[in-house]
């Protein structure tokens, strides 16, 4: 079998196909939720449309759609859309903001860290900026020790 672009390795829990280890914890995770009657349900793979097909010179040019990870139904009614990743690439940033022009779900993109646990990337970048290692104490100059 052929790595990865990502270095992801395809694993199969329940009969599925998920396309990272990380993907498939996720999913875990969901069920032990739905069973601990913590969130009403979800769904996988949801698909949305972010860009309407069309025409053009007289050609149909065909819609372009954004298919998450997972659809969670909350106990409180709300859904939020959720993409496991490891890092976001160019591509996704601008589905992204095509989902998010488009629709009202909240779309989160979530990762697992060995630190953290489930963490939403972008609190990922900010706890892992505030946890930089410290630079090299500074050294004094001569003029400090007259």
């Amino acid at each position: 079998m052929a790595a990865s672009k990502y270095g992801n390795r395809k694993v199969f829990v329940d009969g599925i196909k998920f396309d990272s280890i990380a993907e498939s914890k996720y999913y875990e995770q969901l069920k032990w939720l739905k069973n601990a009657k913590q969130i009403k349900g979800f769904k996988m793979q949801p698909r949305f449309v972010i860009l309407d097909s069309y025409k053009k010179n007289g050609k149909t040019v065909r819609a372009v759609h954004y298919v998450a990870d997972f659809e969670i139904h909350n106990l409180d009614g709300s859904i939020e859309i959720v993409d496991v990743k490891g890092h976001e690439t160019k591509d996704f940033l601008i589905k992204k903001k095509l989902f998010e022009y488009r629709y009202e779900h909240t779309l989160k993109v979530v990762t697992l860290d060995e630190s953290f646990g489930w963490v939403e990337l972008d609190q990922l970048k900010k706890l892992r900026r505030k946890v930089k290692p410290k630079s090299k104490a500074k050294i004094p100059r001569n003029e400090e020790f007259k």
